[in-house]
């Protein structure tokens, strides 16, 4: 299958959901909540409906996993995974580091990966075995070798009151071992920092294939190395994401070991 036209079709489908989203953008008329913490909103929902529709359109026969809508069971060796807003908790507070995420895989394997920021314009791009790209530029991840002097961003799932302690023991072991972590509350970019060298590493637990599989794709194409927290071979099925620009893999791995829990 040829995957240039399914990436023109998934940028097309991010931008029309980025118009759905940006006049809702302080001007929310309802939040709501799918748990505690766990926001949905008109925003999530119209732009999962536009890039759906836009999707179907082209490839009716595709199948369709969306944050908000589920599966639709159609040709599953033709799937999309959609996450319409990524970082709804920043687009309710109109904070900007939120994004629209849209991977393509074709049997099982996620081919096609597209993140679209709309406050900032960065669309994030990448084929598999083409490279990845922000903007149209080709990106790399950093050449950082030392944890010490390592930028690190991490997430905290929706259900973190459960697994406090894992948490904040990783997150305190990663913070005084590096130059500093960040927080951002979007996965997808925090994997697409990773690619463009912004960040060394990156690690989270308890992710969705939606947040992950556009972004996972973005930087392994830029040259980043991406396991689960004991070193198995990354699937966005699985619920533990460690990305880094391989350089400082081992020692973030030994940071994220839980020697003592």
């Amino acid at each position: 299958m040829e995957l240039e036209p399914v990436k023109r079709l998934a940028v097309a489908a991010a931008y029309k959901g980025a118009r759905r989203i940006m006049p809702l953008y302080g001007r929310l008329s309802k939040i709501n909540k799918k748990g505690a913490i766990d926001l949905v909103t008109e925003a999530d929902t119209e732009s999962e409906k536009m890039i759906i529709k836009t999707i179907l359109t082209k490839f009716p026969h595709h199948s369709i996993l969306a944050e908000e809508s589920g599966l639709n069971h159609k040709n599953s060796e033709s799937k999309w995974i959609v996450d319409p807003l990524d970082g709804t908790t920043n687009f309710t507070h109109t904070l900007g580091l939120f994004a629209i995420s849209i991977a393509f895989a074709l049997n099982g394997n996620v081919v096609v990966g597209v993140v679209l920021n709309p406050v900032t314009g960065e669309l994030f791009t990448a084929i598999k075995d083409n490279g990845a790209a922000l903007n149209g530029r080709p990106i790399k991840i950093s050449k950082v070798d030392k944890i010490s002097e390592s930028l690190l961003v991490t997430g905290f799932p929706y259900n973190h009151n459960k697994i406090f302690k894992a948490i904040m023991t990783r997150f305190t072991g990663c913070l005084q071992a590096s130059q500093g972590v960040r927080r951002l509350g979007s996965a997808a970019l925090d994997l697409c920092f990773v690619a463009c060298g912004r960040f060394d590493g990156f690690w989270e637990q308890n992710l969705n294939p939606w947040d992950t599989a556009a972004g996972a794709l973005i930087a392994q194409e830029a040259g980043a190395v991406i396991t689960d927290f004991s070193n198995r071979p990354f699937d966005i099925h699985q619920k533990e994401t460690l990305a880094t620009n391989g350089k400082i893999h081992n020692a973030m791995l030994s940071l994220l070991e839980l020697k003592d829990i």
